[in-house]
């Protein structure tokens, strides 16, 4: 399965965000000095996705894709906006998928995607 694309072909619209998760261990010593240790093989991404005046066949679409990944339970791909890299193993960070509609063919949305392990 892979995150669908709007009727434009963008993913999602601006102002979007993209964060890199390093996980890092301190080690303090009694002498005051510090070690940082990584506690994971490489960095994890999450995309905060925005998207605004969308048409009822968006809304539909994005509830379908919603309930065919079960939420925050399945897995699919999703292609980064930013450099275009594919990654396989994704999913949505909540259970909840909202909309707010500012008339009966406008809708917004906004939800997170987390790369996993």
């Amino acid at each position: 399965m892979t995150f669908p694309t709007l009727k434009t072909g963008a993913i999602l619209q601006y102002p979007s965000q993209r964060d890199v998760d390093f996980r890092t261990e301190v080690l303090r010593f009694v002498d005051g000095s510090e070690q940082r240790i990584s506690t994971q093989r490489k960095p994890l991404r999450r995309w905060l996705v925005r998207l605004e005046l969308l048409s009822e066949e968006e809304v539909l679409m994005l509830q379908e894709f919603f309930n065919a990944v079960q939420g925050s339970r399945g897995s699919f791909s999703f292609r980064d906006p930013w450099d275009g890299t594919e990654y396989p193993n994704c999913s949505l960070e909540n259970d909840e998928l909202t909309f707010e509609f500012d008339d009966e063919s406008r809708a917004r949305t906004e939800l997170t995607i987390k790369e996993m392990r």
